[in-house]
Parts: C-alpha cells; sequence; structure tokens
C-alpha cells in the first residue's frame, strides 16, 4: 500500500485507527480455549468486529513467537484474513547487519506480505537499507518510544550537534528513505514533544503507540503531530482487546473501537 492509498483509506473511513493485535491466550475469553486455534479465533472475531473502524493492524509478534511453531501459525491465518485494503504492520523491531535484514525483509514483506515492519535503527544504514528496497512496504524505525526506559539512551545529547539521540535518527534516516516508504515511532506519552517532532519529520507518517491503557491523549497527539496527509497511525491495543473477557467480547471491542474512530472523524475534519 502507497502513501496515496493509505491516505485515501485514512479519508474514506474518517479514522486513523490502528489496532495492535497484542493476542495473549491467559487474556482471551476461556470459552475461546476450547477453539482448535484460540488465538486466530480471538483474532478473528476482533478482526469482523473492528474492521470498519480501523485502518491498520499491528501483531506484536512476541504474542505469536511465544507460542513457537503453533504461533506463527496463528499469525499467518491472521494476517491472511485481515480484509486486503487494510494496512498490516509487523510489529518486530528487528534490525541486523546487511544480509541478515535481506531475510528479515523477505520473510514479512514478501512470506508474510505485510506492508509494514517496525524496525529497530541502532545498528545504522546499512541495518535499514535492505527493507527499503522493497516496493510499497514501509520501514517503521523506533524514534521516540513511550517506554519510561527511553530516557537511557534516546534522550541523550550528542556533543557534537547538541541533538538527541532520537533526533539524530529522525533526522540521518531521512537521508535513507522518503516520507513514502519509511514512518517513525512516537509514542502518545511523549505528546509534550510532538510539534518539535512534527518539525524535524513535517511529511513523515508516524506510528503513535500509547493511546488508551497508556494514558496518551489522543486530541493533543493529533493537534500537534498531523500533517497535510493526516500522518499518524494512532495505536490502541488492550483497550480494544480485552474490554470485555464476556463471550460477547468481540460486540464490547468494536463499541471502543467505534469511540475512538468517532473522535478521529471530528479532529481529522479539524486539523485537515
Amino acid at each position: 500500500m502507497n502513501r496515496s492509498q493509505l491516505f485515501e483509506h485514512i479519508k474514506s473511513k474518517g479514522s486513523y485507527l490502528c489496532i495492535g493485535l497484542d493476542t495473549d491466550p491467559s487474556k482471551i475469553p476461556r470459552h475461546l480455549l476450547s477453539e482448535p486455534d484460540p488465538v486466530f479465533e480471538f483474532n478473528k472475531q476482533i478482526i469482523d468486529a473492528t474492521h470498519e473502524y480501523c485502518v491498520a493492524y499491528k501483531p506484536n509478534l512476541a504474542f505469536y513467537e511465544a507460542q513457537g511453531a503453533r504461533g506463527w501459525e496463528s499469525l499467518q491465518k491472521t494476517v491472511e484474513y485481515i480484509p486486503k485494503d487494510i494496512f498490516t504492520i509487523a510489529d518486530a523491531k528487528r534490525g541486523d547487519i546487511g544480509n541478515t535484514s535481506s531475510l528479515y525483509a523477505k520473510a514479512f514483506f514478501e512470506q508474510m506480505n505485510f506492508d509494514a515492519l517496525t524496525i529497530a535503527p541502532y545498528m545504522g544504514e546499512d541495518s535499514i537499507k535492505p527493507f527499503l528496497s522493497f516496493k510499497n512496504k514501509w520501514t517503521i524505525l523506533l524514534a521516540h518510544t513511550s517506554n519510561t526506559g527511553s530516557a537511557d539512551f534516546q534522550l541523550q545529547e550528542s556533543k557534537q550537534t547538541g541533538r538527541k539521540l532520537y533526533e539524530e535518527v529522525i533526522l540521518r534516516s531521512q537521508d535513507w528513505g522518503t516520507p513514502d516508504n519509511m514512518m517513525y515511532v512516537v509514542g502518545a506519552t511523549r505528546v509534550d514533544k510532538f510539534a518539535e517532532i512534527r518539525k524535524l519529520a513535517p511529511d513523515h507518517f508516524f506510528l503513535v503507540p500509547g493511546v488508551g491503557s497508556q494514558g496518551g491523549d489522543l486530541s493533543r497527539v493529533s493537534a500537534n503531530g498531523m500533517n497535510k496527509q493526516c500522518g499518524l497511525l494512532v495505536n490502541s491495543s488492550r483497550a480494544i482487546l480485552y474490554a470485555s473477557s464476556d463471550k460477547d467480547f468481540s460486540r464490547t471491542a468494536a463499541r471502543e473501537a467505534q469511540k475512538l474512530k468517532k473522535e478521529m472523524e471530528g479532529l481529522l475534519n479539524a486539523n485537515l
């Protein structure tokens, strides 16, 4: 999916909601455990109930890898089940030397057919370039994340430039890719920095975790982070997935997704 298609999808749905499929077998409703593949059945019902309110789904691979081969099977079935007009993100946080990155790219972009993949940029340009060579696929670099430990490195200042490490990542990486194939992860809990970060990357999309259970403020993120093509994919995971553990859990998830979509529709109208 290219950038124009993504923006058109956002406009047509009035939503920039990304739903994180962080599916934990210990948290899904108990009645699903008798299913042949409880994780996929849970995801299937969530997708059926919420796809009209979101523009992207983001499986976090740790929740699938922890289940071994069975988890990879659940993930593959989930990706294949997601409607083709919805953007798919593999939240895998990969990144390695060039030949290894090439194989990661093939795994997620060719074998599993994800639209995008999250990448850790610590190893630099040659670890990122292989991902950027795939047409209509997206590399999403970790920039300023929402976890408390992000301060350990991301906020360290360069003695040469005076810029923080996350700022260096955003500025330098723009020489590697373009707004058509590269996004940045910017946590919603960093809302006080959003306007500054948007100035560093005015045309790129940001993937924004931290709205919902982590307490990020959607209206402030949107006011400070939107660009002329929206430029935001705001993720919510637990607040939607685990809104209910009853048999009608998917209906409750749909209500939560619809609430976010409705708020986003108003913010799109106000800011674009």
